[in-house]
């Protein structure tokens, strides 16, 4: 059990990776709180899992994220998942500043809020793990709006995390992941677009599995699993990077 007797909190914990990663810290022994915006789906990841605990929480909100980690006490491990607004699918030169600016603004506060407030208990104890996941677009992706920039603050913000926290025991790392199939089914991105068939879900699969230099995307399960190492022992050496879980799709 890699995780006995620590405590995870998981922002972000009602979308499909932050649930499953969620079930997997808790099947490696850890206190699990998924924390979250909306109860229903919150409540649904948790299910069946023993001592897991709920929380509604808008990581966007500095005073309620200080107050619940507050309530929860020493924490070990603090993984963003935090969805962020981002538009894709149009040119820069036609996207709205809003659009643009919204997944940069949030993705950075976000990030910034959690892991500060997580940050600062786990220097005072001498060891915590810092997590944070996005699409590796910072080195330029088109028709990715305001994706790129916002990768690009939080690659940075985790560098340098990991430089002032270091010697105090705690560590900051991420991973890149894009299009990971289970978060692109027809269900859901029919919720965005209607319209859409089946067909075209399969199509957009098979792009993104092409764009791979192993030719296939990595799964829900292949990110979750990168996630439980780095937040374990076994990555004790591991902090200021990214691991790169793309499948090749990014080479960094």
């Amino acid at each position: 059990m890699l995780f006995t007797d620590r405590t995870a909190v998981i922002y972000g914990a009602g979308g499909s990776i932050g649930g499953a990663v969620a079930r997997a810290f808790a099947e490696e022994g850890a206190r699990v709180h998924l924390v979250g915006r909306t109860r229903t789906t919150l409540e649904a990841a948790a299910a069946g899992l023993e001592g897991a605990e709920v929380a509604v929480v808008d990581a966007l909100d500095e005073a309620a994220v200080e107050d619940h980690l507050a309530s929860v006490g020493d924490v070990d491990i603090s993984f963003n998942l935090v969805s962020r607004g981002d538009v894709q699918g149009t040119p820069l030169t036609d996207l709205a500043v809003d659009d643009f600016l919204r997944p940069v603004i949030n993705g950075a506060r976000a990030n910034f809020i959690t892991a500060r407030a997580a940050g600062r208990r786990m220097a005072e104890r001498g060891s915590g793990v810092l997590l944070t996941l996005n699409s590796a677009s910072a080195h330029g992706s088109p028709m990715m709006g305001g994706t790129g920039p916002a990768d690009a603050a939080v690659d940075t913000l985790v560098r340098n995390l990991a430089a002032e926290l270091g010697p105090r025991g705690v560590r900051a790392v991420g991973l890149w992941a894009a299009g990971v199939p289970e978060t692109l089914t027809h269900e859901k991105l029919a919720a965005v677009d209607p319209a859409i068939s089946e067909a075209a879900v399969q199509g957009i699969l098979d792009h993104l599995a092409g764009m791979r230099m192993i030719r296939r995307s990595p799964t829900l399960a292949e990110v979750v699993a990168t996630a439980v190492f780095l937040a374990s022992d076994h990555a004790a050496g591991i902090t200021g990077t990214f691991v790169n879980v793309t499948g090749g799709m990014v080479v960094r």
